[in-house]
């Protein structure tokens, strides 16, 4: 049945990974094949495609302008003064060391603050609970966002910088849903929902939560749910 499908978090803080790349710039597709190379491991990686490279002559059909935004919003908590891409984030921090680390992604994890369980109540229906582990000063303020990310996704680019080649995806964020923000002072456990976007026939789906401090956005949790096709 389809509600037996869930997932829940361990004892250390899942790491996430985020991609900020594009089908028009010529130095992501090295990237995006580094952002494949974590499929089936215990990361949570979203790779958002925005689209201010669509002018050069091709248009990223992944890409939507809230991916921009939420690029230039961790731009902001790490100060940066530019977006650029290819750009990785490590559990919300810039990380332009990325390249041949990938052994840095999952070690120095921290124990979890917080709790998740997921679940999918129907094809594009899903749950899930959040419970702090401590209350007063031991519960820390949180927000969370939900992700939709599909493997399998490929584009024979016509123009523009990379014109005439084949790229592949996977990870690629399909939709992006702020699910609120959270005080220190409340530790009971809230309920998130999702109503998420159909499934693409034939591409692996996963939905992610990820929950993370508002102000740093340093990740407190993260999870990701796979589950078979309804």
């Amino acid at each position: 049945m389809q509600n037996q499908c869930t997932a829940s978090s361990g004892p250390l803080v899942t790491p996430v990974l985020e991609l900020y790349t594009s089908e028009g710039c010529s130095s992501c597709p090295p990237a995006d094949q580094w952002a494949s190379s974590f499929k089936g491991k215990k990361v949570v990686v979203q790779a958002f495609h925005v689209g201010y490279w669509d002018y050069i002559g091709w248009v990223d059909r992944f890409a939507t302008p809230a991916y921009t935004q939420r690029q230039r919003d961790v731009a902001a908590k790490n100060r940066l003064r530019n977006i650029y891409t290819p750009q990785v984030v490590l559990d919300g921090r810039d990380w332009p060391q990325w390249q041949g680390a990938s052994s840095g992604v999952t070690t120095g994890r921290e124990t979890a603050q917080l709790q998740l369980m997921i679940r999918r109540l129907a094809d594009d229906q899903f749950e899930a609970t959040v419970t702090p582990s401590g209350a007063g000063a031991g519960a820390p303020a949180w927000a969370a966002y939900w992700t939709v990310t599909e493997h399998g996704h490929h584009s024979s680019v016509k123009a523009g910088e990379n014109a005439g080649e084949f790229l592949k995806h996977d990870f690629v964020v399909r939709q992006y849903t702020p699910a609120g923000e959270y005080g220190s002072s409340d530790a009971s456990p809230k309920r998130l929902g999702l109503r998420s976007i159909a499934a693409t026939p034939g591409h692996e789906r996963q939905v992610n939560l990820v929950v993370f401090e508002p102000r740093s956005g340093k990740t407190l949790q993260a999870l990701s749910l796979q589950c078979p096709p309804g």
